[in-house]
């Protein structure tokens, strides 16, 4: 398969802390890929330089479609098309549902993703379009997160934390959504603490520790007890 997205050698720092050393990584076009590992591993620092949030350390630290995008602007990079879904949804709080997911669409990129789609993946946006995002429920404030994402019909989409807080059914509903999210090819990242979740979606997955992959291989041939280890640092 052909790599959409790679990073090689990814460092990242918050100040003078050090928070991701040497990542390798790699997403095929049309992949579904989960990173895994316990709070404070570098996950969310991750996803953040990707989508140039946190300043990578050289263009050609991170490839997507064979060009370099390591230290573009996160709206360049948006409109490139790498999308993410926050950790903690960061939904606009004095707009509605239908205006968070217009947000979105500000990337102009042309796509399959626009608000009747995206009503008919989670009928609940059309039915609470009218009312301010930050008053739905957990889980429907994250369908909005997801949605406004989709809005700007991005390549890569990236997840953070999809499932953090939410009740198991409602973690359900949205993570059966990924079939249709993906069905045309789209490339999909999950940072997902729920090891059993990130097997179950994902075609690879990497674990991630104190900032570095400890592990990576096929979804379905990882071992329990060799994910234990990597996450564990045992």
């Amino acid at each position: 398969m052909t790599a959409l997205l790679t990073t090689h050698g990814l460092t990242a720092f918050y100040g003078d802390a050090q928070a991701l050393f040497g990542i390798d990584f790699r997403l095929d076009a049309g992949e579904v890929v989960a990173v895994i590992g316990a709070n404070g591993a570098g996950k969310s620092t991750f996803l953040k330089s990707l989508t140039g949030l946190v300043k990578a350390p050289s263009a050609d630290s991170i490839r997507f479609d064979g060009q370099p995008i390591g230290g573009l602007p996160p709206g360049r990079i948006v409109r490139q098309g790498l999308a993410m879904v926050p950790e903690g949804r960061r939904l606009f709080p004095s707009l509605t549902v239908e205006e968070n997911l217009l947000m979105g669409a500000t990337a102009g990129r042309a796509g399959p993703w626009n608000l009747p789609r995206l009503q008919a993946l989670f009928p609940i946006l059309k039915d609470r379009r009218h009312q301010p995002g930050t008053a739905l429920s957990g889980g429907q404030q994250q369908m909005v997160a997801i949605g406004r994402a989709l809005m700007s019909n991005p390549r890569v989409l990236l997840c953070d934390e999809l499932s953090l807080g939410l009740a198991p059914i409602v973690i359900k509903e949205i993570y059966d959504a990924l079939p249709a999210i993906t069905a045309e090819g789209m490339s999909v990242v999950i940072v997902e603490q729920d090891v059993g979740v990130a097997q179950r979606v994902s075609r690879r997955v990497y674990c991630f520790q104190e900032g570095r992959v400890s592990l990576e291989g096929a979804s379905g041939a990882l071992s329990r007890e060799q994910i234990s280890a990597a996450y564990f640092g045992v």
